[in-house]
């Protein structure tokens, strides 16, 4: 079956094409992640939504929030934080204005491998599209996530 199977409703095709874009840039960049840098996609994602925070109003993030961001569950989240804190890339700590509050930040050891994984990440990523830019299916889901975030022309 393919995404364009005329036995599938229209919506159902597209839905069947972004999962198998989804499917194919995971893999993709999982691969060379874990090649180059022992990182999983979901670790990469966790380490990389984390280093954003700031200590501003509202600059850190719940572990909620942290679990909508790296699509996850809050206990799958949990479990995440848990391993990369045991590797000495994440550490917690008790919010300062609520005792309640359990908050994580990157070590300058998770930072740096961060660093060193972006462009890893982002090479991975642009051979994926390139790569899917070849099945006709789905060259518009490509384009599409290609002009996400891209400059608005002036």
């Amino acid at each position: 079956m393919t995404a364009t199977d005329p036995s599938l409703t229209a919506l159902a095709q597209g839905w069947c094409a972004l999962s198998l874009l989804h499917g194919r840039i995971e893999t993709h960049i999982e691969r060379a992640l874990q090649t180059g840098h022992g990182l999983s996609v979901r670790e990469y994602s966790l380490l990389d939504v984390l280093s954003r925070q700031h200590d501003g109003e509202g600059g850190h993030l719940q572990m909620k929030q942290v679990a909508d961001a790296v699509v996850l569950s809050q206990s799958a989240t949990t479990r995440l934080v848990t391993r990369l804190e045991d590797r000495g890339l994440l550490e917690r700590y008790l919010c300062p204005t609520d005792r309640r509050g359990i908050y994580t930040n990157v070590t300058e050891a998770g930072l740096a491998l961060l660093e060193e994984a972006r462009p890893t990440n982002d090479a991975a990523l642009r051979e994926a599209l390139d790569e899917a830019a070849g099945n006709p299916e789905l060259v518009p889901l490509v384009r599409v996530v290609e002009s996400l975030h891209a400059p608005a022309p002036a």
